[in-house]
């Protein structure tokens, strides 16, 4: 009887135990870039699990806020769509933008590039327009030139649309390409690529700047115009090392297996 009653109290032991170990798998919150989120976290989610028993939760609120998180000690991991010294100034930028002090940067950065992104200027689809230069791209995002008939285009008023405060597709282009010029004062200024995308997809005037890998998911009524090339890295930043389990993550996507399931 006692052998039997010591069987039932290990057979019920392993039933509360193996279920807790089963729920208890590793969980990563990834905090920024929604082109990082759009490219490979997102696409790759289930491979990664499989791969490596790490589960993400990917937070697609922007560079800068990503960062920001970071610093504040909300996430381990930050996820980037531009330099370590561009998503650095991309969270100062937000915490001006809300009416904030400059937020204290911690020593011990590290930058782990997963791939490179090319950012594509894009129009709607009627726009008889091809290609720009550099040049007439600033002109146009800047309110220098107003109407699209002075690029070659149809008589048509110029609707810029551009990304939230603290988007480094927004930051990469303003830097690369327009010189780090302001916007517009009339450009409409959104929350997301996808409602960025929407916008020129909704004007036969608009314009805008997004991922083109993004875009290529689901353009809308929009097309992409061709110009010199826009990179930038995609990548994670963490504060000194990566843990063991950011660092699966890291070496997963590097792999040639974790390689296939970055979208182009």
């Amino acid at each position: 009887m006692k052998l039997f009653k010591l069987k039932s109290l290990t057979l019920a032991m392993c039933l509360v135990v193996f279920p807790a170990l089963a729920s208890s798998a590793a969980e990563v919150k990834l905090w920024g870039s929604t082109t990082c989120q759009k490219r490979f976290l997102e696409p790759g989610a289930k491979a990664l699990e499989e791969a490596t028993g790490v589960k993400i939760k990917v937070l697609g609120v922007g560079t800068g806020k990503g960062m920001v998180a970071l610093f504040e000690g909300k996430t381990n991991v930050a996820i980037s769509s531009n330099t370590l010294e561009d998503s650095v100034k991309s969270a100062q930028k937000v915490r001006a933008e809300a009416g904030l002090e400059p937020i204290a940067v911690p020593e011990g950065l590290q930058f782990h590039t997963i791939t490179e992104d090319i950012i594509v200027p894009i129009v709607h689809q009627d726009n008889p327009v091809a290609a720009l230069s550099w040049d007439q791209l600033s002109d146009l995002n800047t309110g220098k030139v107003t109407n699209w008939k002075d690029v070659g285009g149809n008589d048509a008023a110029v609707k810029v649309i551009t990304s939230h405060a603290g988007s480094s597709t927004k930051a990469v282009f303003q830097k690369m390409v327009m010189k780090k010029q302001e916007y517009s004062p009339s450009a409409l200024e959104v929350k997301s690529t996808r409602l960025e995308i929407n916008e020129v997809s909704a004007d036969v005037g608009g314009i805008g700047a997004v991922s083109k890998g993004f875009v290529s998911l689901s353009p809308g009524n929009s097309k992409i115009i061709k110009t010199d090339t826009i990179s930038r890295p995609l990548g994670l930043i963490t504060i000194g090392d990566p843990s063991p389990d950011v660092q699966k993550i890291i070496d997963y996507f590097l792999s040639s297996e974790g390689q296939k399931q970055i979208l182009d």
